[in-house]
């Protein structure tokens, strides 16, 4: 018997559904109502355990789930939002088959406040003298599903056609979300109160939400003024109010101010119209608008831009000779000294010049320009023509904003015979630099030259970033100084002189290599081997890669034992061997792959412990036993890798009560040796019920324990005494169809199936149209008499094995009574018989208990058989073929419980056909 089985999944709901229907292609909706609780549950079968993950598809980009998954069971989500509808996915995969995956469409149910705008239109009609006024009223809302607007004037219901004054439409373009009402030619009873109703019909428990509109001939969109000048120019630190007034509108309208960036600044504080900004910095410095809206025509919108005074980011350069070609300061020559600065508002921007803090006015051999056409904004240059020895000296640019407040920005550049352009030099021995991962390294340019440039460092070979994580980094020094480096940071390094702070002059660059040593990265990093006494261990170890990688050589050991070692010549790896593992050979190995910067270790744990063992999930909770405080557990499980160690002698049983410390613990013993996926059982008994308990289960073999998995058991019936209320009941929605099996040694199968049988092709007339309870999703169990069925072939659909224990355990002379009933569907000329048996101990003593014959109608029938079992038992169906294919034999809601059958049919209060109490019952795989 296979006991391993792929998953299967479906999904159940709880928390606040409006409605779960099933639509076309089998898709489940669960609707919900916006703010309630979500819950879905994934029910897994499967051996082993299924590992389960949910996942999303569809919402919005700003929905955080889609970007993660949930790995348990159950899927919860409080007040659930809009944005989180869409198609949640419960994914099940145990290593067999395919994962299976089951969906659920979640659709949001919400309706908003609905929003009414009024707009006019004022036209003149042809050949005629006077002026028609159209108003039209426009309803708006949010929801899921699609509104139904409503529109009523005082407490008279407007519809299409009822007021010749009135037309009510819904514009092509807004796919049916808006209601629009139209005023054509305002008449004296059109001065009134409109409402308009939104509607999603009760939906969900949805409410209708209502708005009011009053109209007069006062009806006016707002209207507003600024209080302030346009552009506003302030010093930072100043508070600035801006003022906004309303100078019409009727509904009175409500004032907004919003920023240009987005979002207005923390510190803002706004009333009654009036934006206050304390404490204004640069970033503050945009547009502001003023909004009016009163629903009347478009809403109002005034700006202003505030503009704060700024200087920042000074900066010089020096262009030798620009006619000569020349990168030398020489006399007689010219000498341009540019200076630039960022200022705002740059139209207040005024630049100075002084000669060793003296004033420098502009002359024919001193040339003083403002801007430079050629360069943006905000420069200034000074052009010394026919340099002489006196135009040696300090100059000094200083930049300030007409009406002060702002500190001025001065530069100083030194012209002497000294000044002279940089130049770049790699150091000797500094390039190629060689360095240990992890260490400290420092990249050097020597930069000459005066003044002296900043330093621009990049990387040469590749389009990366640098250890900040910039693409350029500045050094003042001409050192680049990168900590804990890593071996990625293996590279070409370009530095070059900064354009700014020195010479314009055509950019001088150098290339350093960076090497960075490693030690071997090897690869299995950590791995445990299991195996038994007396076999061969065999572990290999890897190089991926190294640097240098040249003089590898690598170390066994056992511990701190060395067992071997060698070079790498041509092979990337290295392989120990263990011929026979003894006692003392279980240990950590480990082996160290060298080079010159340090070792890369493989590390090998050998064990002889046995796997964890793998619970049978499948398996139904209680044991039937008829005494009033206990239940029994019939614990399950296969062993995962028998063979992979020695063999298990025995098992270390503990249990304990949830909520308890103390474990008791037995050993199980186990005789000869266990296969793979051999399915091992044990009877937990004198459990006391309702309590639950934790069970820990190890394997036992030479080396000790092995792993050990837990699980927890819980008591799944009732407390009630009345067994009435707890029957067996078996509606076939499921897959693995209540533990039912078929029979090995018949001619064919039953079949589970759901929505009619028939192929009017082959078959008319014959087989139900859908189950028991009418639905066509809903499943049941049948056989086709189709070919290659003929005359006289039998199957067998055989139930759960049934253990019941009698009132009186010392005594059988009064066997309990048990109802025992189902549903059948025998329709068709060609129907054979169905027999309904019940099967003892043996194999060979099932006698038939219900018989029946013939065609019995296009409809679904009762039997019913009390039974009065003395032992274990379980019940058979046999179908057998009648002389022609028009015959399927169906039965569906199979169901068992304590006491004679009533008569007529009683199920009882607690009765239901889609819940599945397990009371009393041992749900076990059958074999004839």
């Amino acid at each position: 018997e296979i006991v391993r089985s792929p998953p299967t999944v479906r999904i159940v709901h709880s928390g606040h559904a409006c409605n779960v229907e099933e639509e076309r292609y089998s898709e489940r909706v669960y609707t919900i109502r916006e703010g309630e609780t979500l819950e879905l549950t994934c029910l897994v079968t499967g051996h082993p355990r299924p590992q389960i993950r949910w996942t999303k598809t569809a919402g919005s980009v700003s929905d955080r789930f889609q970007d993660s998954s949930v790995f348990n069971e159950t899927l919860h989500i409080a007040k659930i939002q809009r944005h989180q509808g869409g198609r949640y996915y419960c994914k099940a995969e145990n290593g067999l088959g395919s994962p299976a995956i089951k969906s659920m469409r979640v659709d949001v149910y919400y309706l908003d406040e609905p929003v009414v705008t009024v707009h006019q239109s004022i036209g003149e009609a042809k050949e005629q003298f006077y002026y028609e006024r159209t108003v039209f009223l426009r309803c708006v809302a949010n929801s899921n599903p699609p509104i139904r607007y409503s529109w009523y004037r005082g407490r008279d219901v407007l519809s299409q056609g009822s007021d010749k004054g009135v037309e009510i439409y819904e514009p092509f373009f807004t796919q049916g979300e808006t209601k629009i009402l139209k005023l054509k030619n305002l008449r004296p009873k059109d001065y009134a109160n409109y409402s308009c109703i939104a509607s999603v019909r009760n939906v969900c428990g949805i409410a209708d939400r209502r708005v009011v509109f009053r109209l007069t001939n006062k009806t006016a969109p707002a209207s507003i003024k600024l209080l302030v000048e346009d552009p506003i120019v302030v010093n930072p630190g100043q508070t600035v109010s801006l003022v906004c007034i309303s100078t019409g509108g009727e509904p009175a309208p409500s004032l907004a101010w919003t920023s240009g960036s987005g979002s207005l600044p923390e510190k803002s504080l706004m009333k009654e119209g009036v934006l206050t900004l304390p404490a204004i910095a640069s970033e503050d410095a945009g547009v502001y608008s003023c909004i009016a809206s009163n629903n009347v025509g478009n809403p109002a919108k005034k700006s202003t831009t505030i503009i704060v005074r700024a200087l920042k980011k000074g900066r010089f350069w020096i262009t030798p000779d620009p006619y000569h070609n020349d990168d030398n300061i020489q006399i007689g020559r010219e000498v341009k000294i540019s200076c630039q600065v960022e200022a705002t508002p740059p139209e207040e921007l005024q630049f100075s010049w002084l000669k060793n803090g003296r004033a420098l006015r502009s002359s024919e051999r001193m040339v003083i320009t403002q801007t430079d056409p050629d360069i943006s904004p905000g420069t200034t240059n000074l052009d010394i023509i026919d340099l002489k020895f006196t135009d040696f000296g300090t100059y000094t640019c200083v930049a300030a904003l007409r009406g002060g407040a702002i500190p001025e920005i001065s530069i100083d550049v030194n012209i002497s015979s000294t000044t002279v352009p940089p130049n770049l030099t790699v150091p000797r021995g500094k390039s190629p630099m060689a360095v240990r991962e992890g260490e400290t390294v420092e990249l050097e340019c020597l930069v000459s030259g005066k003044p002296k440039p900043i330093i621009l460092w990049s990387r040469a070979d590749k389009e990366a970033p640098m250890p900040d994580g910039s693409m350029q980094m500045e050094s003042y020094d001409g050192v680049l100084r990168i900590v804990n480096v890593s071996r990625e940071m293996s590279g070409s390094y370009r530095c070059q002189t900064s354009q700014y702070n020195g010479f314009n002059v055509k950019p001088r660059e150098a290339v350093i290599e960076l090497i960075v040593h490693y030690p071997p990265a090897v690869e299995p990093v950590w791995q445990e081997v299991r195996q038994g006494l007396g076999r061969q261990v065999s572990m290999n170890c890897r190089v991926l890669r190294a640097h240098p990688s040249r003089v590898l050589r690598y170390e066994w050991r056992l511990g701190s034992r060395l067992l071997h070692a060698g070079t790498f010549d041509s092979r990337d790896d290295t392989d120990y061997i263990v011929r026979s593992l003894a006692r003392e050979g279980y240990g950590e190995y480990t082996c160290d792959v060298i080079n010159e910067v340090g070792p890369g270790r493989c590390t090998f744990l050998v064990t002889g412990k046995a796997y964890p063992p793998e619970f049978y999930y499948d398996t139904y909770s209680p044991l039937w036993q008829n005494r009033p405080r206990v239940y029994g557990y019939k614990l399950q499980w296969t062993q995962m890798n028998p063979s992979g160690v020695d063999r298990i002698m025995a098992y270390r049983l503990g249990i304990r009560q949830t909520g308890q410390q103390r474990w008791w613990e037995q050993e199980i013993p186990v005789e000869g040796n266990i296969q793979k996926g051999e399915l091992i059982a044990h009877n937990l008994t004198e459990l006391i019920r309702p309590e639950v308990y934790v069970v820990r289960l190890t394997p036992i073999t030479r080396f000790g324990e092995g792993d050990s998995s837990t699980r927890v058991v819980t008591y799944s019936g009732t407390i009630k005494s009345d067994l009435h209320c707890t029957p067996f009941h078996c509606s076939f929605e499921e897959d693995p169809i209540c533990m039912f099996t078929q029979d090995k040694n018949d001619d064919f199968d039953w079949t589970r199936h759901s929505a009619a049988t028939r192929d009017t092709k082959y078959t008319p007339n014959t087989g139900p149209s859908g189950d028991r309870s009418g639905s066509k999703q809903g499943f049941f169990m049948y056989i086709e008499t189709s070919r290659p069925r003929k005359d006289g072939d039998t199957a067998r659909l055989l139930s759960p094995k049934f253990n019941v224990a009698p009132k009186n355990p010392y005594s059988i002379t009064s066997p309990p009574a048990y109802c025992f009933s189902f549903y059948y569907h025998m329709y068709g000329k060609h129907i054979g018989k169905s027999h309904r048996r019940q099967k003892g101990q043996s194999t060979s003593d099932a006698s038939p208990v219900w018989s029946l014959s013939g065609n019995q109608g296009d409809r679904w029938r009762q039997a019913k058989i009390s039974i009065h079992p003395t032992a274990s038992f379980q019940v058979i169906f046999e179908g057998i073929r009648g002389p022609g294919i028009e015959g399927d034999i169906a039965i569906d809601d199979v169901t068992l419980e304590e006491g004679e059958c009533p008569d007529p049919p009683y199920f009882g209060e607690c009765w239901s056909s889609n819940i599945f109490p397990f009371y009393g019952l041992q749900w076990l795989p059958s074999t004839v």
